[in-house]
């Protein structure tokens, strides 16, 4: 039974709940900290809904378990970490290349290799764009809370399903093991799969798009012939490795389906952002420190402005040049090395904009009063 309401829920907690309210009835995974939560919960609530939880052998089996019981029909997800990500990596693109909708939850911690197990981290935010291998496009959401947790986790599947992809929901160890309340409405809105006409059937062509650029997806059992192909195909399903154009227009229509709806897809937040002097960019859970350091930053009479990335792939290029072409500076706040800096910088460089730099690493999220320093340092530089 759906839960709705006030409730007070734990980050991971709050994804399982979202997934079933977003019609998730099948979930194949592996415990890893600081995502085991997700999983545990899972192994309660599936039998619950008449759905299907199974822990699996590894990450790599977890993936390929909830690829096939998409296929059947059922929307999947699986929840890891770390280590188990990186597994992942080889079916991510194999759900791409098939256009297998399903939702993978990466709770972020502290590496490489086992690293800081318990311990948070945004290192991963190149590997959910570029860890698999060939050329492709993926749909990757990084809330900041736990209510945005159940809300982007309902996005994500809808996504999933309007688009015909795997969609990366990020988190990290502090939003995922955070308790706050959240409010769930009675009625959400979520997308179904988009299914071949039953009069189609004779002459169904699994993989020839729609004007969407989206083919409809059959269920095994429904009478449609399908060929699940993560070979270049054509319409028919059947492989051709060796035509150029095929693959050409294959992957092209692979990336356009996600790249021009990018209106749709990507989403930011952005506050005291028209007279900003310098603007705060920030991610997951670094963001609310983010926003705490700017209002106190307000208060001394600085012009402070903050920027959220909710959506990190595809990029916000768009918004992010918007932002650019009012400010003079910019402080990338985040817990790596310089990860999120590296794409920020790409986008405004060519505006002039001097880009400042506060990551971290450890463990550790930046306390508001470390961000507030950082925007002092860099408002009096070069006065």
């Amino acid at each position: 039974m759906r839960i709705s309401g006030r409730q007070f829920l734990q980050g991971n907690e709050a994804v399982v709940e979202a997934a079933i309210a977003a019609g998730c009835r099948f979930f194949a995974g592996y415990p890893i900290t600081p995502a085991s939560e997700i999983a545990e919960t899972m192994a309660i609530r599936m039998p619950q809904e008449k759905g299907i939880f199974i822990q699996m052998e590894d990450e790599l089996a977890s993936l390929s378990a909830v690829i096939g019981a998409s296929w059947a029909g059922a929307k999947a997800m699986t929840a890891t970490s770390g280590p188990g990500f990186s597994l992942m990596q080889e079916n991510i693109g194999m759900a791409v290349m098939t256009e297998t909708p399903c939702v993978i939850v990466d709770v972020q911690r502290s590496g490489p290799s086992s690293g800081q197990a318990t311990r948070a981290a945004q290192g991963d935010l190149m590997q959910a764009k570029w860890g698999s291998h060939g050329d492709y496009e993926l749909i990757v959401i990084y809330p900041n809370s736990v209510q945005e947790l159940y809300d982007k986790t309902i996005e994500a599947f809808n996504l999933a399903e309007k688009y015909r992809t795997p969609v990366i929901l990020l988190s990290d160890e502090i939003i995922a093991h955070m308790r706050e309340n959240i409010y769930i409405p009675e009625t959400l809105d979520i997308i179904e799969r988009k299914r071949p006409r039953p009069e189609d059937k004779e002459h169904f062509l699994p993989w020839k798009p729609d004007d969407d650029g989206i083919p409809p997806m059959a269920k095994f059992g429904d009478g449609f012939k399908v060929m699940v192909e993560n070979n270049t195909h054509d319409a028919t399903g059947r492989t051709n490795q060796t035509d150029a154009a095929l693959h050409t227009q294959l992957i092209n229509r692979l990336c356009n389906k996600i790249l021009n709806a990018k209106k749709d897809i990507v989403k930011t937040e952005g506050l005291f952002l028209d007279d900003a002097e310098l603007v705060v960019v920030s991610c997951g859970c670094v963001s609310r420190s983010a926003l705490e350091a700017v209002k106190m930053a307000r208060q001394k009479g600085i012009k402070a402005g903050y920027f959220r990335l909710i959506t990190i792939w595809p990029f916000a290029d768009e918004q992010l040049i918007e932002v650019a072409g009012a400010t003079k500076k910019m402080l990338v706040a985040e817990m790596n090395t310089g990860k999120l800096l590296r794409e920020v910088k790409r986008v405004v460089d060519p505006y002039g904009v001097q880009v400042n730099h506060l990551p971290k690493i450890g463990g550790a999220y930046h306390t508001p009063g470390e961000i507030l320093a950082s925007i002092e340092k860099a408002v009096n530089e070069n006065e």
